[in-house]
């Protein structure tokens, strides 16, 4: 091809670039678009084949580049240039006057100010970060002082812009909002779960916090989720280079006119209030007008807005004093208990569920909710066909608070645990001093399937493929009976199942297959015992090197421990003296599973930087699992117990970090954030 064509093909794709871009901002900033999906389509198709064509025509603004197309193999911790504040709560109006009270104790020559009052989204904060105009990163705001690097998920999201829309950019720009799935999506991502057999999404916020932290960011694309701008920091620069842009960065309202000039889509429900009182009529307001939005929103965000008096005012350690979130109460709705079911759990634990006539509750449709166990059941005296309040307990679980007896049917029949299990007819037993109903026949096919779940876990024998909808075939076929039968199945038995086939069938026997090579540590969390999660059966697996020496242990000899108490010791002990728990164990070792341990420890972790030292995790930390830094604490010589004492070396504190800071603080025992960790052993 001649320099000519070229250079013309060249300036084709730049203009294909500016129309998709100019496009987008119309449909997603604007809220009025001006080109017919076709049309985009069309002019879409046309510069992925120029750029197919001609790669070196691709540029990293271009539309086609949201999606990538290899997956990450992990994320990365990246520590925000700017704090990531929370925000602090007000429940009612009156915790509003009294946030009010305290910033002008504060600033007491304010005098009359204005406020910004913003919907809160109820979604997950973003950081995006802009040079010379073009999308470079984007991070979660993990604990607020670091988060993961999920750039690649963030291009997919087609509400935040691959390049600002300026001609003059500045060198760079930061720029916080809310990434959320709009409910109709939520409600047609759980739609196709539920078609596949997997676990529902709670909310939409839980949704789509799973949906950024997907290592194949094509799955993100397929979420569609979307992004709302509220915050807006720039370096060296003068907004009157941009046209239409407020001469004066000097207030939030000014900083969110420019985030819609730049191309990001800003929240149009709000609103510059004059007084508190304005804020009230506005919370007022929407605290009803809120469930027809598309999106969730449980509060209002309120800022002043002149950004002197915020600088004036500053920071507490965790929140900003010249902004606080105005919260609506959690929604309570009446409806029509239609009946109770009992669903059985995997240590046989009996739950009560109301099946109820559905109702929009928060945004999504409720057809169930939690009574808790017998006690609960008792307390609300409810009875079929009882008119009942329900609420999402934390915005996340429905719950049933309390029933409008005055409602009642005539002869409407109370509703009473049973007393045999609904799913084996085994005899229900309530052991003193719990809450909890259980059935204890452990070939109860409930408990069966819950065990083979639990024990296909990731952070268990981690068997890929075995999900729940293939548990519950084996089950309902007879072809398992427990954990041990997994272990006796071939592809002949397998490919039978609905939706199985052959291939299916071979790489689930090569995954159950695999699972053997699991240490022992694993197995012992496997087998799901109560009490032992996956850092008890660490420390467990370390003191007993074997199933044998822990079946051989006393209770006593077990709570000696440190971190261990009675009470898990009692349990690991009474689980080891059932005879089929006996039988089990017997299977697995002659199945080939590792009930020993390895005890030789790795040259790595002897000579790690945390060798000798013990570790103790508390709260969410933002970008790793406890599993994740259990690991990363003992490939680098430590040891992890669940338990503050005056042995332990390190705090590893995250986000709601509890009792166990304040004994450590009590204790004078370092305390370490998930980014110090990450620096001492050399992976910051």
């Amino acid at each position: 091809m001649n320099q000519a064509a070229d250079d013309t093909t060249a300036a084709r794709a730049q203009s294909l670039r500016a129309q998709l871009q100019a496009a987008s901002y119309a449909y997603y900033v604007l809220d009025a678009p001006d080109l017919p999906d076709e049309v985009y389509d069309r002019l879409y198709r046309e510069l992925q084949d120029l750029e197919t064509a001609h790669p070196a025509l691709v540029t990293p603004d271009s539309p086609t580049q949201r999606v990538g197309e290899k997956p990450a193999t992990q994320f990365t911790s990246v520590r925000h240039n700017i704090p990531l504040y929370s925000l602090e709560n007000a429940f009612d109006l009156a915790e509003f006057r009294a946030w009010e009270e305290r910033w002008r104790r504060q600033a007491p020559d304010a005098g009359e100010v204005e406020y910004v009052a913003e919907l809160k989204i109820d979604g997950n904060a973003l950081a995006l970060t802009y040079e010379n105009g073009l999308l470079v990163r984007g991070v979660t705001r993990g604990d607020g002082v670091a988060g993961e690097d999920i750039t690649p998920n963030v291009r997919t999201i087609r509400s935040v812009p691959l390049r600002l829309n300026t001609d003059t950019p500045p060198p760079v720009v930061e720029v916080r909002g809310e990434a959320f799935l709009p409910l109709d999506v939520f409600e047609q991502i759980n739609r196709e779960r539920e078609a596949r057999g997997e676990a529902l999404f709670a909310n939409p916020r839980n949704a789509a916090a799973g949906t950024l932290r997907q290592l194949d960011s094509r799955i993100v694309a397929d979420r569609r989720l979307d992004f709302f701008a509220y915050t807006v920091y720039l370096d060296q620069f003068d907004p009157a280079q941009i046209a239409s842009a407020p001469d004066q960065m000097t207030t939030q309202w000014a900083a969110l006119e420019l985030l819609q000039t730049l191309g990001f889509r800003v929240n149009p429900n709000r609103q510059l209030c004059q007084s508190a009182d304005d804020v009230q009529a506005y919370y007022d307001d929407w605290a009803t007008k809120r469930a027809r939005l598309s999106y969730l929103t449980d509060g209002v965000v309120v800022k002043l807005n002149d950004f002197a008096l915020q600088r004036q005012l500053g920071f507490t350690q965790k929140f900003p004093r010249w902004a606080v979130a105005l919260k609506y109460p959690a929604e309570e709705v009446p409806t029509i208990l239609e009946a109770v079911s009992f669903q059985v759990g995997r240590t046989g634990a009996v739950t009560p569920v109301a099946e109820l006539h559905p109702v929009q509750l928060a945004g999504t449709t409720v057809a169930r909710a939690t009574l808790h166990n017998a006690d609960r059941l008792a307390e609300l005296d409810i009875h079929q066909g009882d008119t009942v309040i329900v609420r999402k307990a934390g915005e996340i679980i429905p719950e049933v608070v309390r029933v409008l007896s005055e409602l009642r049917p005539v002869d409407a029949i109370v509703v009473t645990m049973p007393t045999h299990c609904p799913q084996c007819a085994s005899a229900l037993v309530k052991p003193e001093g719990e809450a909890v109903t259980r059935c204890i026949n452990s070939s109860c096919p409930a408990i069966v399937q819950g065990a083979i779940i639990h024990w296909a876990r990731r952070d268990a024998l981690d068997i890929e493929g075995l999900g729940e909808k293939w548990v519950k075939q084996l089950v309902e076929q007879g072809l398992v009976h427990s954990v041990a039968d997994l272990y006796t199945l071939t592809e002949a038995d397998l490919e039978p199942l609905d939706r199985m086939g052959k291939r299916l069938a071979e790489k689930l026997v090569g995954a159950i297959a695999a699972s053997k090579t699991r240490p022992w540590a694993s197995v012992l969390y496997a087998l799901g015992i109560r009490h032992v999660g996956t850092v008890n059966a660490k420390t467990l697996a370390q003191h007993f090197p074997s199933a044998a020496a822990l079946a051989a242990a006393s209770p006593e000899a077990i709570a000696t421990v440190h971190s261990i108490g009675p009470e898990i010791a009692q349990s690991v002990a009474q689980w080891f003296e059932v005879p089929a728990n006996q039988t089990l164990i017997d299977r697995l070792r002659q199945s080939g599973l590792q009930l020993a341990a390895d005890d030789t420890p790795t040259q790595a972790a002897e000579a790690g930087v945390l060798a000798g030292k013990t570790l103790v995790l508390t709260g969410t930390l933002p970008t790793l699992t406890r599993p994740e830094a259990t690991e990363l604490i003992e490939a680098a010589g430590g040891k992890v117990t669940s338990s503050v004492s005056k042995a332990t070396d390190y705090l590893v504190a995250g986000e709601k970090a509890g009792s166990k800071l304040t004994k450590a603080e009590g204790l004078g025992i370092a305390i370490l954030s998930e980014g110090d960790l990450l620096a001492l052993i050399g992976q910051d």
